[in-house]
């Protein structure tokens, strides 16, 4: 016979884990989904409104961008910073990547280069980390860091 007692406790300890994962369900997604992520948002950006840049990224998010030293948490400081870094028509490639899919989030990170209308270009480090929103139905940017390359070093003759 079993230990009554025992299994009572064991019981409270696990029913809510056992809850949880009842209820999470992990959205289906592959791995050039969470690619064409980017394609949204560098779209978006070509699009010269701020907004729709904004848009891509959740309500409670971190923007660390490229040309800007301070950090980005509500929507009217990530418009702010997209306002001044469009007015360049800033178009982003993908020159290297690494995708991570767990349940529900995702990563996207390696290095894009943004080439200017004036010809200039920008390389850099980034990293995009996404969130599926059931309840608007999308992946949403809840970070993004970028940050510019550092000066090539010059070789040792």
């Amino acid at each position: 016979m079993f230990n009554r007692p025992l299994f009572v406790c064991a019981f409270a300890l696990l029913a809510p884990s056992m809850t949880l994962a009842e209820t999470e369900t992990c959205q289906k997604v592959a791995e050039k989904d969470i690619a064409a992520l980017f394609v949204r948002w560098n779209d978006a950006l070509q699009s010269g409104d701020p907004q729709n840049v904004v848009d891509t990224y959740a309500q409670d998010s971190l923007l660390l961008p490229t040309l800007s030293n301070t950090p980005r948490r509500s929507a009217d400081a990530k418009a702010d910073y997209f306002r001044h870094f469009m007015a360049g028509q800033p178009r982003g490639n993908i020159d290297s990547r690494m995708i991570q899919i767990d349940c529900n989030t995702a990563l996207d990170a390696g290095l894009y280069t943004f080439r200017f209308a004036d010809g200039k270009k920008v390389q850099a480090r980034y990293t995009f980390t996404y969130k599926w929103f059931p309840e608007q139905e999308q992946w949403l940017i809840t970070s993004h860091h970028s940050s510019a390359m550092p000066e090539p070093q010059k070789t040792h003759e």
